[in-house]
């Protein structure tokens, strides 16, 4: 039944996406709404679903090189667990910190870590993007981010 790597990520996959799709028809309706907010979640979900079983019924067959290729060097495994450690911290001050500080202190230094050099280009960013998104999300979209320390 599962001889080979995709019909094992196949089925991974749709046991996640059955997952979601539970939780995603959870979500609240809303009365007087044409599309809910539920639609974009449900879809996905089943086009995860679609995909995984796609996958699971693909009939490449997988060479050594295959092999070789998922091989992930030490070096690696340890960037993407900074990297994984770097977003847990993010999301964990996200409410206490806010929006603009964490996600502009995340920008920097994770592209920093991940090798980008140019240090005034990284501020620039780090610091306009965040604020041009809390602009557009809470003047333009009325969506509400967290202020964390921030007065506005």
């Amino acid at each position: 039944m599962l001889k080979t790597m995709n019909q094992r990520i196949g089925l991974i996959l749709v046991i996640l996406a059955g997952s979601y799709l539970l939780l995603s028809y959870q979500l609240p309706s809303y009365p007087y709404t044409s599309v809910d907010a539920d639609v974009i979640p449900n879809g996905l979900g089943w086009l995860l679903i679609l995909l995984a079983i796609l996958l699971y019924f693909s009939r490449t067959k997988e060479t050594e090189a295959e092999k070789q290729k998922r091989a992930i060097p030490r070096k690696e495994l340890l960037v993407l667990a900074a990297v994984f450690a770097m977003i847990f911290l993010y999301i964990f001050l996200f409410e206490m910190i806010g929006f603009i500080i964490m996600t502009g202190l995340f920008i920097y230094f994770c592209s920093w870590f991940l090798g980008y050099d140019k240090w005034k280009t990284n501020l620039i960013v780090s610091i306009l993007f965040p604020l041009t998104l809390y602009g557009i999300f809470v003047y333009a979209l009325g969506i509400v981010l967290p202020r964390g320390i921030l007065p506005f």
